[in-house]
């Protein structure tokens, strides 16, 4: 790869978001409005989980399909450039989450990933809500 392509793809990369995305702020709004409390991007916490609830000992990762291969989501493609970089890319990402999460939960934490799919839809997200905290 020539330096000029490697220095185009480091630019694109440094625009992407790993906190306070579109994904997140909805998941964030909507417990806000339920009254439930949180904290952010606890560093202790393996995988860093993007929204943490202490008092439920529930870790929220909010996921974007692409970067995370969403499983039989339409955003979840490969670029068609650079095949190999992207394939290794994302089973980096994939590993890095299973390692997170299980160590969460051996560490006596329920984990929760909400889909960047997911929440297209409101009452989607209202099911799953619901189904932690209740109507």
């Amino acid at each position: 790869m020539n330096q000029k392509a490697q220095v185009s793809r480091s630019a694109t990369m440094a625009k992407v978001r790993n906190k306070d995305t579109t994904a997140e702020i909805t998941v964030r709004k909507a417990l806000h409005k339920r009254g439930v409390r949180f904290r952010l991007h606890r560093r202790d916490l393996p995988g860093t989980p993007d929204i943490v609830l202490p008092r439920y000992k529930l870790a929220i990762f909010v996921h974007g399909c692409f970067w995370h291969q969403h499983k039989g989501c339409r955003r979840a493609t490969v670029p068609q450039t650079n095949t190999d970089f992207w394939q290794q890319k994302f089973m980096r990402n994939l590993s890095r989450d299973a390692k997170a999460e299980q160590e969460l939960v051996t560490a006596g934490w329920k984990v929760v990933v909400i889909w960047e799919c997911e929440l297209r839809s409101s009452t989607t997200l209202d099911t799953i809500l619901d189904s932690l905290f209740g109507p």
